[in-house]
């Protein structure tokens, strides 16, 4: 259960990071108005965006209906990372996992809220923006997922030789 622990603070970790960094730039710094930005580097602004759509502005949500359903497929696919993540049993599976599912409940609360998704990071080199304007909590899902695939792609958990007359091997390592 302790590795359990892990993926649940990491989530927690997110969450609170994405709500306070949106709120900072939406309060404090009085980003509130649609593309009103803030260079903070000559490469990074912060630029406000309202998000109804989700990831590529795929799936707009351009009405009530569509914005509930957006909250439900999402809430439906946090719901299964998290089901995984406390069975999974390998640490960096289990915070890999954790950034996804905080930065799924952080983009969640702003869709329940608001109506719409706050982005906030906007990277570009001159005019060329290799990424559309994102969050925190879009980073660490990207950061979760790209965790997972390395790991499922090119990572094998050791596997532990049994004696010659002994018990079969295990198969994988606990706490990878």
């Amino acid at each position: 259960m302790k590795i359990r622990w892990i993926g649940l603070l990491v989530a927690a970790f997110v969450f609170l990071i994405d709500q306070g960094t949106k709120y900072y730039v939406t309060g404090p710094l009085g980003l509130n108005v649609q593309d009103a930005s803030l260079t903070v580097l000559p490469i990074f602004d912060l630029r406000f965006v309202k998000n109804v759509g989700v990831s590529l502005g795929l799936l707009p949500a351009t009405g009530t209906t569509m914005r509930w359903l957006l909250v439900a497929l999402t809430g439906a696919i946090a719901a299964g990372v998290l089901w995984w993540m406390l069975r999974e049993q390998k640490k960096p599976d289990v915070a890999a996992l954790g950034l996804v599912l905080g930065g799924a409940l952080g983009n969640i609360l702003d869709r329940t809220r608001l109506g719409y998704v706050v982005d906030f990071a906007d990277l570009h080199f001159g005019t060329w923006r290799p990424f559309l304007v994102f969050n925190v909590a879009d980073a660490a899902i990207t950061v979760g997922v790209l965790i997972l695939l390395i790991r499922a792609l090119f990572v094998r958990d050791k596997q532990v030789e049994a004696p010659a007359n002994g018990p079969a091997p295990v198969e994988n390592e606990v706490n990878a």
